[in-house]
């Protein structure tokens, strides 16, 4: 790799917008590790795949560790590893909650930590959060409080960390999806989602590649959660 190539990595990689995402950085010239708990080695050699599950803190070490090994440095971080429970609110189980907790904040916590210490040793880099429009806008059809919780959560910590690195050449944002296209929704639940949003369809997952990637481009964009969610969170 040249001294100059910029380094990626991405979590819950292994399908839909994780894979999507890999292959878009690596379309940018990116050096890209990807970690998830079933992504598969690739023949790609600027492509770092990394097993294991975000919420063990050892799969964070590794993740930052072999990519600043392979690599030399670390510029972006995309947060796109997750779980989303809809349940009423008295159905949830401590497994439910743990399980979503561990995923969505302790995986984001373990990660974002040791990459931003990477990123400050070069006064620069870009972390992204994958989130939900429905801590904005929610929905009685979609009783969801776990992911409000957690989403939420990392909507705060995202302007939060935004304005703590601000000086310091590291911006921070998030991408707060509608209902998208993968393979988590079965076909025969398409029609009922996509009349959720004022648009009258569901996004795709290239609708997120492009969010994330126009926020990489952005360079006097920090602090923003941006939506991605066909009118969502504008109202109905």
């Amino acid at each position: 790799m040249s001294a100059e190539q910029k380094v990626a990595v991405i979590t819950g990689a292994s399908q839909g917008i994780g894979a999507a995402l890999v292959k878009a950085y690596r379309e940018r010239g990116y050096g890209v590790v990807a970690t998830a708990r079933s992504v598969k080695p690739s023949n790609d050699p600027d492509i770092v795949a990394v097993p294991g599950d975000i919420a063990e803190r050892r799969t964070a070490e590794r993740a930052i560790a072999e990519g600043v090994a392979r690599f030399g440095r670390i510029d972006t971080l995309v947060n796109n590893a997750g779980i989303f429970i809809a349940k009423p609110f008295t159905q949830y189980t401590d497994i439910d909650y743990k399980t979503v907790v561990n995923i969505n904040v302790t995986g984001f916590f373990n990660i974002t930590r040791l990459a931003v210490a990477e990123m400050e040793k070069r006064k620069r880099g870009h972390v992204v959060q994958i989130t939900t429009s429905l801590v904005d806008s929610a929905n009685s059809n979609v009783p969801s409080v776990l992911a409000s919780l957690t989403k939420g959560g990392l909507n705060a910590a995202t302007k939060s960390l935004a304005i703590e690195y601000a000086k310091r050449g590291i911006r921070v944002n998030a991408v707060a999806l509608g209902t998208i296209k993968t393979p988590m929704h079965p076909a025969d639940t398409h029609e009922a989602l996509a009349a959720m949003h004022p648009v009258g369809h569901m996004g795709e997952i290239d609708d997120i590649v492009d969010a994330v990637l126009y926020l990489e481009s952005a360079k006097f964009v920090t602090g923003e959660i941006l939506h991605v969610d066909g009118g969502q969170s504008a109202g109905h």
